[in-house]
């Protein structure tokens, strides 16, 4: 199994706005693109100095292969999205994580 890992610093006041497109729009909109078999969304429990919020979005898959035709084909427009509605009010890290058996 492979974990597409999105960790998201928010800034406060957009943080419940954010949370709320992200449930609404953009998971469902990655979601559709047929690449990921499921995925969770939670909140980071610690506090940041400068008031801002942390949160982890993971999208499960079962290859390579997927999460290699998401980023050639869906990637960047839905990237797109997230900085045309939220620009300078977050900051994103990604990460890839595979299973160990």
């Amino acid at each position: 199994m492979i974990l597409y890992n999105v960790t998201v610093n928010i800034e406060k006041e957009s943080e419940a706005e954010w949370v709320t497109w992200m449930k609404e729009t953009h998971i469902p909109d990655v979601l559709a693109t047929g690449m990921f078999l499921e995925n969770r969304f939670y909140k980071i429990l610690h506090d940041n100095e400068d008031g801002s919020t942390n949160y982890s979005v993971q999208y499960f898959t079962d290859s390579m292969e997927k999460i290699m035709e998401y980023q050639e084909n869906f990637a960047s427009k839905l990237q797109e999205d997230i900085n045309q509605k939220f620009r300078d009010r977050f900051v994103v890290f990604r990460t890839l994580l595979e299973t160990v058996e």
